[in-house]
């Protein structure tokens, strides 16, 4: 049964930085033949609080109760045109032609095909619907073939070893304000679970929507859609499963911006593929990553919110535009002095905006500014990759306010125009390295300190000007040598190597953050 959400500003933000080393778990129970998967991610906080993971029910309608049934009460639906069947004689279910009208709480288990139909839920207030794909497939030529009018929490539960399918209208004969735009589309909660595969194509518009919550728990989804892929308004959230989007929008999403401390976005577990004509992963407010695999192989911005925590997992994001973006929404700004050591200078304003980074791996590959904040930014651990823009107009690295590094591995390389640096507050130090003549992509950059020990082996993946690097091997005040060529044991990015055949370039002092000379240069 559903648990209502307390109102909170800063719980998915905060539950990256608590949930570092933290990972989903999941089990499975069984009730007569109905396998169930459950997971657990985050409780509640206060804007003063960190959430930890004791339990994602507390902030959102999931429940793993819920993925809990007696199979002996199903009501088995047998989709087919013009002829759909009920078995028995459930008052729950009305079969009008090739509408299916769920009606009552309970456990509809669907299989068959509607090549032009659909399946309405339209329950009680107090209601949990579930619906079992088994084999099923529907499709319309008017509108959404699934829709959920009315209930408490809408469950869609993919059944094991099933392959199911749904697909909406080209064009939707109801284009009104409030009416469906999604091959799947809920106005009420809505929880994906179950282990089958289900593939989504939104034609019309979105893939899966739902106009309150949305909790990803498991399943085998492809999702196409000619704008947004899945899209939540409150919360979405990702447990565990395998979601490939592609859309001409956004890819996942939360889209609440008018309640406070909603439209926040958690990915907690699981395995999520992006290739978005706009926005890779978004959030209106918060996006956390804490767990699990996130790829946005094509995207105008890759991940965007105006607070984006990642304490896990592993991200890999392309992006035309900013690979990491903390902008959007409502903020009061503040003038930044800028300079070196900080922002980039120019007094930007910094707004309250945020990029916190303190476990996992971070993978930025981007045409405009990697890893941007138009507020603050700090680095505490995990390993951040920027392989940035070539243009001078943008930097690997674009923090309006400071940049505090006090630990992992930071290896930003891009162009030397507007390079900004680890700021004074931070605790660990780091090496600005500026060449003299732009190095081509596929060379291999090392760092030795004084003794020739090998520091870092960084490949480029494209033209750089400029490499910052901060590890916790660096020392504060010392020198290391810079060198280009050798072998490297990667294609791009930080890796082992040797400098065997290397070429030495000159020397840098760690903690010396200036722009517009090579190593060794003063």
């Amino acid at each position: 049964m559903r648990k209502f959400s307390k109102s909170f500003s800063v719980a998915a933000f905060a539950l990256a930085l608590s949930l570092a080393g933290c990972s989903a778990s999941g089990s499975t129970a069984s009730s007569g033949t109905a396998g169930t998967s459950s997971q657990t991610g985050t409780s509640s906080a206060s804007s003063t609080q960190m959430v930890t993971a004791a339990s994602i029910s507390e902030d959102t309608h999931y429940d793993a109760d819920d993925l809990t049934w007696d199979a002996a009460k199903e009501v088995a639906v047998a989709l087919k045109d013009g002829a759909s069947t009920v078995a028995g004689s459930a008052a729950g279910v009305k079969v009008d032609g090739d509408t299916v009208t769920i009606s009552a709480a309970g456990t509809y288990r669907l299989s068959g095909a509607l090549t032009d139909g659909k399946v309405v839920v339209a329950a009680g207030e107090e209601d949990v619907v579930r619906v079992i794909l088994d084999g099923a497939t529907l499709a319309s030529s008017t509108g959404s073939p699934f829709i959920v009018q009315s209930a408490n929490e809408a469950i869609l539960f993919l059944e094991e070893g099933s392959t199911n399918s749904i697909k909406d209208a080209a064009t939707y004969a109801d284009q009104g304000t409030d009416a469906p735009n999604a091959a799947v589309y809920s106005m009420a909660d809505l929880t994906l679970a179950g282990t089958g595969s289900l593939e989504v194509n939104g034609q019309y518009n979105d893939g899966i929507v739902s106009k309150d919550g949305l909790v990803l728990a498991a399943g085998n989804v492809t999702v196409k859609a000619a704008d947004d892929g899945i899209r939540g308004k409150d919360y979405a959230v990702l447990l565990d499963g395998t979601y490939q989007i592609t859309a001409g929008g956004d890819g996942f999403k939360s889209d609440n911006d008018t309640d406070d401390g909603r439209g926040w976005l958690l990915v907690n577990g699981g395995k999520l593929t992006v290739s978005a004509g706009d926005d890779g992963v978004k959030a209106q407010n918060q996006l956390a990553i804490a767990n699990g695999t996130v790829t946005v192989s094509e995207s105008s911005e890759g991940l965007e919110a105006q607070h984006i925590a990642v304490s896990g997992g592993t991200v890999t994001v392309t992006a035309m535009d900013d690979g990491v973006n903390a902008s959007g929404g409502a903020s009061t700004a503040t003038q930044s002095g800028g300079g070196m050591g900080g922002g980039p200078g120019g007094g930007e304003s910094v707004g309250d905006y945020s990029v916190d980074i303190s476990g996992g791996s971070l993978t930025i590959n981007s045409e405009g500014d990697g890893l941007d904040s138009n507020g603050n930014a700090s680095i505490s651990g995990g390993t951040v990759v920027v392989n940035g823009p070539e243009s001078n107009g943008n930097g690997a690295l674009d923090v309006n306010g400071e940049l505090a590094v006090s630990g992992g591995t930071v290896a930003a390389a891009g162009s030397a125009g507007m390079v900004v640096t680890p700021g004074t507050s931070s605790t660990q130090s780091g090496v600005q390295i500026t060449f003299t003549s732009t190095v081509p992509a596929a060379t291999t950059v090392q760092l030795a300190d004084a003794n020739g020990k090998l520091v870092a082996t960084f490949v480029t993946t494209k033209a750089t000007g400029s490499l910052v690097f901060s590890s916790s091997a660096i020392e504060a005040g010392k020198q290391y040598t810079v060198h280009t060529g050798g072998t490297a044991q990667t294609e791009s990015g930080l890796g082992e190597g040797s400098l065997e055949g290397a070429t030495e370039l000159g020397t840098v002092t760690a903690g010396e953050y200036t722009q517009g000379h090579g190593p060794g240069g003063r």
